[in-house]
């Protein structure tokens, strides 16, 4: 039988199996022989042990089209990343570095903006030209209201999403709305090991359908930039790159040089003054970070 990782902990797996059910595995030893350790969202081939019990051990993880560093996980498609208009007010900045997260996993990106009904024509449209211009898609919804959730779940279909975003913007509600059996399952998990609500996060998937699936992470009230030098932030702002040719010096970064054609498409408003702004920042911070 095949199946799909939707949960590891404590040397569990779960795996949401052809027959719709889930499955309480573990990794057969060879895997640890090959220094090969499964992970959610991997596709596997497990025997069962027991189909009352619905217990089995993986046999086999099947070839992996992507994976992922931070969360550790493989065969992610997209990336929905979720802030609230308002309530909380959105950081901006958190929400550049969650899309550089992302560019850097060369995984596409949705940005939804939740809260919708309580924010003004204007300020929505203020943050879909920000970032539509970068090139993402930019999505308005309420969860609350029910508002614009089934374009939502038209971009899930057929993809494994991974969800992220701050504490508090309405992911969990969202995801409760896409697939209200999850708490369920997440009980149920939690009861057969016996182990309670865990207080520490796990990555974990949840089937939309046969074909879909949602992954809901912690939530993040900040984010580290690692891997990366001061001189490459420029290459994660896709919007800098058509005006990159008319700089005067190459390798220009578009902070202090003269004759940048990056900042003059700054000046006739042609770029998002909160991007560049959260550009700088994060570019300061990248240039005063200690190397050991």
């Amino acid at each position: 039988m095949q199946g799909k990782i939707i949960k590891g902990i404590a040397g569990f797996y779960y795996v949401h199996a052809e027959d719709l059910s889930i499955y309480e595995c573990k990794a057969r030893g060879i895997f640890r022989k090959d220094n090969v350790k499964p992970l959610v969202g991997d596709d596997v081939e497990l025997e069962v042990l027991d189909a009352e019990e619905r217990t089995g051990n993986i046999t086999r993880i099947l070839p992996r089209r992507s994976r992922l560093i931070r969360p550790a996980v493989a065969n992610i498609d997209q990336a929905m990343v979720i802030f609230a208009i308002l309530k909380p007010e959105p950081n901006f900045n958190l929400l550049d570095r969650f899309l550089i997260m992302m560019e850097q996993q060369k995984l596409p990106c949705v940005i939804c903006f939740n809260k919708s009904d309580i924010a003004s024509g204007k300020e929505r449209e203020a943050l879909r030209s920000a970032y539509e211009t970068c090139g993402y898609r930019v999505l308005f919804i309420s969860v609350k209201e029910q508002e614009g959730l089934e374009e939502v779940r038209s971009l899930l279909q057929g993809r494994t999403t991974t969800v992220a975003g701050p504490s508090g913007v309405g992911k969990s509600s969202l995801i409760n709305y896409l697939h209200p059996q999850a708490e369920m399952e997440t009980g149920a998990i939690s009861e057969k090991i016996d182990r309670g609500r865990h207080t520490t996060r796990h990555s974990e998937l949840f089937a939309l359908d046969k074909e879909s699936y949602i992954m809901d992470t912690p939530g993040f009230s900040s984010l580290q930039l690692f891997d990366m030098e001061k001189e490459d932030l420029r290459d994660f702002y896709p919007e800098f790159r058509q005006y990159e040719e008319r700089c005067k010096f190459r390798g220009c970064v578009h902070v202090s040089e003269p004759g940048c054609g990056v900042k003059e498409a700054l000046a006739d408003g042609k770029i998002s003054d909160v991007r560049y702004h959260n550009y700088t920042v994060l570019y300061e911070e990248l240039k005063g970070r200690k190397k050991y």
